[in-house]
């Protein structure tokens, strides 16, 4: 195996380890909530318990990078480039920390609007429906060709098709499509376009700092920015997040949506 094969393979498996423990932490944080709602504490001073925890936990981090040191008998110059990474990433770290502290807001009342919609009762089968029932009106389909004709019309927000990641991100697309709720289809275009319009400078800057061609990207990471269908993707993102990445998860690996979702900081995080 190559050196540079292997340390795709490590990197890999880095990826994956971080994954598990987001998913870990987004269901120790759904349970802390449940805990927190059950004694009584309401959903704003829940938002400050668990942020104030996720700061602390990004804190003790920045303690220990802070305290680590070069390797024994190390040369003075490779010292002193140790000691310049360990205080960029460390002010990293800490403006982390302040940020997790200060975000957050809405976390608890989402969980609990998320824990009421999966406790209610499953529906009757339709044999058990009563006959007088009328069936519910057709819903029809948003068309992803549709969709994505309106993200193209936005030539800042995404990359040249020639550098995009996936020529054809249609897997991308319908996901993100099937977290648009029944009763939001209808007047969904326009109602994406105002979104592009409304976080244009947001979206530009994310495409400028993280799209193709930029550092972070050359790691092979953040694969999802410039492409058309990510739009669709925050909008969903910021509108639908536990919907987004419930469908997500039952499709597509989930560190493209724990990238672009580190990048895009929603209001409602739900990797860390």
């Amino acid at each position: 195996m190559s050196t540079e094969q292997h340390d795709v393979d490590a990197y890999g498996q880095e990826l994956a380890r971080i994954s598990h423990h987001q998913h870990e932490a987004t269901a120790a944080r759904f349970t802390v909530f449940q805990a927190l709602a059950a004694v009584g504490i309401g959903h704003e001073q829940a938002d400050e318990i668990v942020a104030t925890l996720e700061a602390g936990a990004v804190a003790g981090a920045h303690t220990w990078i802070s305290e680590s040191s070069p390797p024994h008998k190390s040369e003075p110059r490779f010292e002193d480039g140790w000691f310049a990474g360990v205080r960029d990433v460390a002010s990293y770290l800490l403006r982390i920390a302040d940020t997790t502290a200060s975000t957050g807001r809405g976390r608890a009342a989402s969980n609990a609007m998320l824990l009421a919609h999966v406790s209610q009762p499953v529906s009757p089968a339709p044999e058990e429906a009563p006959a007088e029932d009328p069936a519910p009106a057709s819903v029809p389909p948003l068309e992803a060709k549709d969709v994505l004709a309106a993200a193209e019309r936005f030539p800042w927000a995404v990359a040249a098709p020639g550098e995009r990641h996936w020529p054809d991100g249609g897997d991308f697309l319908d996901v993100a499509l099937r977290a648009v709720r029944p009763e939001e289809r209808e007047g969904y275009i326009e109602r994406l376009e105002a979104f592009v319009e409304q976080h244009r400078k947001r979206l530009e800057e994310m495409l400028r700092t993280h799209g193709p061609g930029s550092r972070p990207a050359s790691h092979g990471r953040y694969a999802l920015i410039g492409q058309p269908e990510t739009l669709v993707i925050v909008e969903r993102m910021e509108s639908a997040p536990f919907l987004l990445r419930g469908q997500w998860e039952k499709e597509l690996e989930t560190v493209f949506l724990d990238d672009l979702e580190f990048v895009w900081g929603p209001r409602i995080r739900l990797s860390r």
